[in-house]
């Protein structure tokens, strides 16, 4: 098991950056913004057409940049050329973003299914994380919620702590699985042999049972995505860190 480093305990974590008016969520704006308040900053990854973790969260342009159609079918040039909406800048390389941070906050990364079956044909986005976090010297962890994908990164990145992001498993957290794989993932499979040291946790699902299960062997519980103060109350009362947006922690 390789545990979280102290820093990913000791301050709220960032969700998307601290995204708000005029920085849109996983931008640059929004990473500095986070780094300026001294938040830890966790961001999402997703694979360009030629083969660069790009930080970006969803699956499709529109909702992000006003552009049509799948993030994997631009490339990295295309996608640094595109504006998000709510800034005036494209999307970031994960290379870039490690550049910035430079070891300043721990850097929470969650590498995005690429196929929606959370299953094992994986490999392209693994290694272009590992490859951009090449030497990188900060507090770093990764994360997923295919445990496939985390499994992979603890065999390319050995010496990074990585974990599972997980939930209840409900239809709406994972429409495009059926109940049995659904009922697979809430147990959280292989997070043992991975060596995984922290699971980071829908705040609306704190109390279950497989969550108690991960905490008495010993993982650090983070939790996802705190709103307000008060969600932030609760959550506390489990999780010892949260993952937070549109308020400041």
């Amino acid at each position: 098991m390789i545990p979280l480093p102290a820093a990913f305990l000791d301050r709220p974590i960032a969700h998307r950056a601290l995204h708000g008016p005029g920085r849109p969520e996983n931008s640059r704006a929004a990473i500095r913004a986070a780094m300026a308040a001294g938040y830890a900053i966790e961001i999402d990854l997703q694979l360009s057409k030629d083969g660069q973790a790009m930080v970006f969260h969803d699956y499709a342009l529109t909702r992000l940049t006003g552009a049509s159609g799948p993030i994997q079918q631009r490339s990295a040039d295309e996608l640094a050329g595109l504006t998000l909406i709510g800034g005036d800048e494209g999307v970031p390389l994960f290379a870039e973003v490690l550049k910035t941070v430079g070891g300043a906050v721990p850097l929470l990364v969650e590498l995005k299914d690429q196929d929606g079956r959370m299953g094992p044909d994986i490999g392209r986005l693994e290694r272009a994380a590992a490859e951009a976090a090449q030497g990188y010297e900060g507090p770093l962890a990764f994360m997923s919620f295919n445990p496939h994908s985390a499994a992979e990164m603890a065999r390319l990145c050995p010496e990074i702590p990585r974990g599972l992001t997980t939930c209840a498993c409900t239809p709406a957290d994972h429409p495009t699985l059926g109940a049995e794989a659904r009922a697979a993932l809430r147990e959280m499979p292989g997070i043992a042999e991975m060596g995984a040291g922290f699971i980071s946790h829908d705040h609306h699902d704190l109390n279950s049972p497989q969550v108690a299960r991960q905490k008495a062997r010993g993982l650090n519980l983070l939790c996802w995505t705190v709103r307000s103060p008060e969600e932030e109350a609760q959550a506390r009362q489990v999780a010892e860190n949260v993952t937070f947006e549109g308020y400041m922690a």
